[in-house]
């Protein structure tokens, strides 16, 4: 998971917009030694990579970083967004 997703899950429990018992079981399962989740780092080689994202197709930074991890990880984006669906970066769902 990119760390600027953790971030947006905490800005939307902020605004109300996401349940705080939500937000609790991802960092619980971030935390978990047995989990399969990672966090990954906003470093210099997910910003080297921010220019493989289409700024055109993908306008908004968060989504730019989301994506750059994806492909700095080399993993498919998890995503029903649109705009990232459509920039050329392998996504699933």
């Amino acid at each position: 998971m990119a760390s600027i997703s953790l971030v947006e899950v905490i800005y939307l429990v902020e605004k109300g917009k996401l349940n705080q018992v939500a937000a609790d079981r991802l960092i619980d399962g971030i935390k978990d030694p047995k989990s399969n989740w990672i966090l990954a780092p906003l470093d210099l080689a997910v910003s080297e990579e921010l220019s493989k994202v289409p700024r055109d197709a993908v306008p908004d930074m968060p989504d730019r970083i989301i994506a750059a991890t994806a492909l700095h990880l080399e993993l498919p984006l998890i995503t029903v967004d649109s705009k990232l669906r459509s920039s050329g970066i392998k996504t699933i769902w």
